[in-house]
């Protein structure tokens, strides 16, 4: 069995993925802009995004992530996202001895780029939902099969972003048709394509 690893996040334009679904979701920092995703919601991505969350069989988590959605999904078992969410396993990147109270968690050992490489011979589809620092040792370690962006016709200015100056450089391909929403929401997949190319291009 060779399982995959996806990263998704939920981007604005200028990289910024803190906070995505609530006020109070992550004021680390002061944050001001909680909820920004909550205005583009729609049928066409509400129904890609349950796509992806139906997909998967495993979650993995960064700690932070995991005490919000720890806080939060346990209370809302009827809705169709916690119903799965509290049903899978959950494996947690974290170096806290605080327990993990959320059904079906484990904690990672200390050799996590080992951990995560060994989910793929455990499961078919894990994702990583949100846990930007997480993510960014995910990529700087090569232990990604898909990159699932979300990005928003929003510019915040401040925030956590996925990509911050020194993130790893690697190039992407794309791994499915990407979907344009009408409110100018944009989905894309990316498969990892080794490292940059650099060249010059042709003027005439």
């Amino acid at each position: 069995m060779s399982g995959q690893i996806h990263i998704d996040v939920f981007l604005t334009l200028d990289g910024v993925g803190q906070g995505p679904g609530g006020p109070d979701e992550d004021r680390d920092g002061g944050f001001p802009f909680g909820g920004w995703q909550a205005p583009y919601a729609d049928a066409a991505t509400g129904a890609r995004i349950m796509r992806g969350i139906e997909s998967m069989d495993a979650l993995l988590l960064g700690r932070r992530t995991y005490d919000i959605f720890a806080g939060y999904w346990p209370q809302h078992a009827e809705n169709p996202i916690g119903r799965i969410f509290n049903a899978l396993p959950k494996y947690v990147a974290t170096h806290r001895d605080a327990p993990l109270a959320w059904a079906h968690s484990t904690r990672l050992g200390d050799d996590v780029p080992a951990a995560v490489a060994a989910l793929r011979d455990r499961h078919r589809e894990v994702h990583v939902v949100g846990s930007l620092d997480f993510a960014q040792t995910l990529l700087r370690e090569g232990l990604f099969d898909r990159l699932n962006l979300w990005t928003y016709p929003v510019v915040l200015g401040v925030g956590k972003r996925l990509f911050p100056e020194g993130v790893t450089p690697v190039a992407l391909t794309p791994a499915e048709e990407p979907l344009v929403a009408e409110n100018g929401t944009v989905f894309a997949s990316y498969a990892p394509a080794g490292r940059p190319r650099t060249g010059t291009i042709d003027d005439g």
